[in-house]
């Protein structure tokens, strides 16, 4: 990212003004990338800077599509076209980093073929190494910034994600690691109701991937036509929860598009490029507080959140946490999510709980995200519900496959070593 492009990025970021997101697809992928990340980072942006910058997770489609051909002369063998009853010249959709094309194999079957457009990855990695050559400098005079968030360690996250994403055989790679993840589980929690998309590794490459067809509509489908059912959406946050919770390994960017719903109520995951990892501390904290918000144990639920701090607070300095978090958290259980926001109330929760001395790695915020995918489908289809509350039963399950140390919270004894003024249990 050159100079001046970081400049008008930043300005687009902090000014007062509401952000435009156009602006800011236009700086390039990095730009993007750095703009996601920032929108779950209110420790480093004002909440509602965070929520704006939640659009670039809106997958926008251009009009700008590469012809075929071109793809196929760029990214493919000779005789990839042979294996191929008929492939569509017009695209089922085209971003700016990739291209989608319906097409059937000999044998009749249905599937779509993914290209990467460009050669991104040599323009990226030349933007991030200038954005580091500032950062370098910002901090050389301003060495109090590195204890804010790390922008650097930032940084080097943004290029790792990226370059996984530019690869497409990593949605193989990340189908296989949470099938065997599944394996590990499959006696005492069974995941009958989740499948993957057939993906043909022998016509697949690093820029061309060749994946089953899944016709059946995704949870964005039916959130715009109303067939999204309650208990449906539920069991996603079953499955995703039992992931994120009990396995720490999950699908890193499941929004609305990428989780396909058939009529018997068995979900297809796609687009397994971005597989998570939670450390069992991550997994144990957040685990912990939503455990108790759901049971309406503040008090517990707002300390089980300091196992997120690397040093937890003590004396004034805890009571003054535990005082904002109350505040924060007044009438808030018990509510739909139209009367108050998940996404929010996690916005504002992790700005408290970063003055109070947590720190939310980068192996935190896709749990985080994940949760805010959860609200927004729910705010979109069944905005009368009580989000928090309905999480109760499956939380109470997810303990069956997690790790004993991360079950095993003790919030009580927490408190006593925290030394904060003895509150109600």
């Amino acid at each position: 990212m050159r100079l001046g492009t970081f400049l008008r990025f930043m300005w687009t970021v902090r000014s007062r003004r509401p952000i435009d997101l156009e602006r800011i697809k236009g700086m390039g992928l990095l730009a993007v990338k750095v703009g996601q990340i920032l929108a779950l980072r209110p420790d480093l942006l004002p909440p509602e800077r965070c929520l704006e910058l939640q659009g670039l997770y809106q997958r926008t489609h251009t009009k700008h599509a590469a012809p075929l051909s071109r793809l196929m002369a760029r990214n493919c063998p000779e005789d990839f076209a042979t294996h191929f009853a008929s492939i569509d010249e017009e695209p089922m959709a085209a971003a700016s980093i990739g291209q989608v094309h319906a097409a059937t194999l000999n044998d009749g079957r249905e599937v779509v073929i993914k290209f990467v457009k460009d050669d991104f990855e040599g323009a990226f990695r030349k933007d991030v190494a200038r954005m580091k050559r500032w950062l370098s400098a910002v901090l050389f005079f301003s060495p109090r910034l590195r204890k804010v968030g790390n922008p650097m360690a930032l940084l080097n996250h943004i290029e790792t994600y990226t370059l996984d994403e530019l690869d497409l055989r990593n949605e193989r790679r990340g189908q296989i690691r949470l099938q065997e993840a599944m394996e590990r589980v499959k006696d005492d929690f069974p995941l009958e109701r989740l499948r993957f998309p057939e993906i043909h590794t022998d016509i697949s490459s690093e820029r061309v991937l060749v994946v089953e067809r899944v016709r059946e509509p995704s949870i964005e489908s039916r959130i715009d036509d109303g067939s999204l059912a309650w208990e449906d959406l539920l069991q996603l946050f079953r499955i995703q929860g039992a992931f994120m919770f009990g396995l720490g390994t999950f699908h890193g960017d499941l929004h609305p598009g990428n989780a396909m719903l058939d009529d018997d109520g068995v979900y297809t995951f796609i687009d397994t490029g971005a597989i998570c990892e939670a450390p069992e501390h991550v997994r144990a904290a957040l685990f912990g507080f939503f455990e108790h918000l759901a049971r309406g144990n503040l008090d517990e639920a707002f300390i089980a959140m300091l196992g997120m701090a690397a040093t937890p607070p003590t004396g004034a300095k805890f009571d003054r946490y535990m005082r904002d978090m109350h505040q924060l958290y007044d009438g808030f259980v018990g509510t739909s999510v139209s009367e108050v926001s998940l996404t929010q109330q996690m916005m504002k929760t992790v700005r408290t709980a970063v003055l109070a001395g947590c720190t939310f790695g980068e192996e935190a915020f896709p749990i985080i995200r994940s949760l805010m995918y959860m609200d927004g489908m729910v705010l979109r289809s069944h905005p009368d519900v009580d989000l928090i509350s309905s999480m109760g039963p499956h939380l109470d399950a997810f303990k069956t496959i997690m790790p004993e140390a991360s079950v095993d919270l003790q919030p009580t004894k927490q408190r006593s070593r925290l030394g904060g003024t003895p509150l109600p249990s």
